[in-house]
């Protein structure tokens, strides 16, 4: 499919001489393609640390409910049980609050987190009543409960009380009956940072109860910025503001970790972290975060729960050993799914603006992943379901151009639950909705997307030329990161590159190297790597002229370093 290209158009408030050469024209640009203009703001952002960035967690108006009443719960020895979710945000939002109460000295502890494929997403009715069975008086929901209305209403009905903490879509600006419920996204709620993940919200009620119950060792609290890391990560929120800090200081915390569980998933997985290997959030996108939630899709998330807090070295290895069995497993179904789609999309959807698909033989745990490589792969919104007894039950991702969230809440009175963010979201329907629902979605999705190019987007945060790229902005650039969600690594177009040198490399030739000269008679020659271009690459030959997107890396072997072009994208413009 061709991909447009495009310039990000924002323009700087201040050019580089009001910062006295500080910052270059380029570093400046890429700032306010993030919306940081201001000249306080860009300062702030190469400057922020813990303390200034990480938030007072009172900001949320309902905190000082919510510590109340945990706290009573401790004066008064009543049980409490955190309710999770089976993802990587919600078991690591779950780990961090059972620890720090723990830590705290709360000794009537519990938690739970339902099974993906009995329960489904968030509060239920009967894990409600087998909770109360185990004679629990307060609930605290992490990463889920803020769309659970009926749930929340059987909660009190059983003589419990409950305390939400969510991070997702408020439906109609209404949420659920609760002691109190922390949700960034609510209205007039408070707290002015509305991006925090589910475990993001999890960690500042942990901050607020230490700032009440044990001042005086709220440091220890930092311990547990690499799970707050690793959930804001996986769950693919905006690496800015208040998560920028809470990622950057993380993976540092990461890197030194002191829990016996991730030490063995990082032996057992072959993943290279440690005090001189801090790792990148690309790193536990793609190789911690798949492993926690490996758990939760092909099985249960307790094994992941377990693993993070366990504390002897041998059961630690059993748990990381059983959880890279399971991610294998995932892989390899996730790819039948995959192939099994493509085939229903390029059959039946090929001239519509949304791709609807679902079997019986689809299993639930893994419908997410096959949806967004669909989405990638087709630029269009994808819904993807299990069929099962009575109902549909699955995810679907979205494209920039189209907030799906929205358009689920326009359909809610043929959905039996649902939830979910602009680019990602699950849904359950009843089989007898199943029409109608398929029939009214695809109808608001067509007309939303009328008259929309839908072609995949390649967007650049500045043009630049040869004589541009230097050590000097590969540094300024090092500390731009963590780069993820909504602070992506910077993408440069640089036109009229004329190929020096030409060969495919790696296995079954699937990469390009190039030695790349600018047309305009710079003598430098850039070493370019493009992943997984080779088939694109068949007509390229030395003198090629090649327009390229691409970001700047360092690239380092026997100590020698060199400046490096990832390429995001080429076109050859003459042969």
């Amino acid at each position: 499919m061709q991909k447009i290209w495009k310039i990000k158009k924002e323009q700087p408030e201040k050019d580089e001489t009001f910062f006295g050469g500080k910052y270059s024209r380029i570093v400046l640009q890429i700032l306010a393609n993030r919306g940081i203009k201001k000249p306080e703001e860009i300062e702030k952002f190469f400057s922020f640390s813990y303390d200034q960035d990480v938030a007072d967690p009172f900001l949320f108006f309902a905190m000082e409910k919510a510590v109340e009443r945990i706290i009573s719960a401790k004066e008064k020895k009543e049980k409490i049980t955190v309710y999770g979710d089976y993802d990587a945000d919600g078991v690591t939002a779950t780990v961090i609050l059972v620890e720090a109460l723990r830590n705290l000295g709360f000794e009537n502890l519990d938690y739970y987190i339902p099974n993906r494929y009995d329960e489904g997403y968030g509060l239920n009715i009967g894990a409600i009543e087998e909770i109360r069975k185990r004679k629990t008086d307060l609930i605290i929901t992490v990463d889920c409960g803020v769309s659970n209305f009926s749930e929340a209403e059987k909660v009190k009905e059983l003589g419990m009380d409950m305390v939400i903490t969510d991070h997702h879509h408020i439906i109609s600006g209404r949420v659920p009956e609760a002691v109190a419920v922390l949700n960034p996204h609510i209205e007039d709620g408070g707290y002015n940072f509305p991006d925090l993940s589910g475990a993001g919200v999890a960690f500042k009620l942990v901050q607020a109860l230490y700032k009440k119950m044990a001042p005086e060792k709220i440091d220890q609290l930092k311990w547990a910025l690499d799970l707050a890391a690793v959930g804001t990560i996986a769950d693919c929120v905006p690496l800015l503001g208040e998560n920028r800090a809470l990622v950057k200081y993380g993976l540092v915390v990461l890197s030194k970790t002191k829990r016996t569980g991730l030490q063995e998933l990082f032996k057992v997985g072959r993943i290279i972290i440690n005090e001189n290997a801090i790792p990148d959030a690309h790193k536990v996108a793609f190789q911690i975060a798949p492993r926690i939630n490996a758990a939760g899709r092909m099985d249960h998330a307790n094994v992941s729960c377990e693993l993070i807090m366990q504390k002897d070295t041998v059961m630690a290895r059993d748990l990381a050993l059983q959880l890279e069995e399971k991610n294998q497993q995932r892989q390899k179904m996730t790819m039948e799914i995959v192939r099994e789609a493509q085939a229903i999309a390029e059959n039946s959807f090929k001239n519509k603006k949304f791709i609807f698909a679902y079997s019986e033989n689809w299993p639930v745990g893994i419908l997410g992943l096959a949806a967004g490589r669909i989405a990638d792969e087709f630029n269009k919104p994808v819904m993807i379901l299990q069929k099962r007894d009575g109902f549909f039950v699955g995810s679907l991702r979205s494209i920039p151009q189209l907030n799906i969230a929205e358009v689920l809440e326009e359909c809610a009175e043929l959905l039996d639950r649902f939830g979910g963010h602009s680019q990602a979201a699950g849904a359950q329907i009843k089989a007898e909705n199943i029409d109608k629902f398929y029939e009214k979605f695809s109808s608001l999705i067509e007309e939303k997307l009328a008259g929309q190019d839908l072609s995949p987007i390649v967007e650049a945060d500045a043009e630049m030329n040869p004589e541009d790229v230097s050590w000097e902005l590969l540094e300024q650039i090092k500390k731009m990161a963590p780069f993820g969600e909504g602070n992506e690594e910077p993408v440069f177009l640089m036109k009229g590159m004329l190929v020096e040198d030409f060969r495919l490399v790696g296995n079954g030739n699937k990469h390009i190297k190039m030695g790349l000269r600018g047309k305009n008679g710079s003598p430098k020659i850039f070493e370019t790597i493009g992943f997984s271009m080779g088939e694109k690459a068949v007509k390229i030959r030395a003198g090629s002229e090649l327009d390229i997107m691409f970001s700047i890396q360092e690239d380092e072997w026997n100590g020698n370093k060199k400046i490096q072009l990832n390429l995001v994208d080429f076109k050859i413009i003459s042969e």
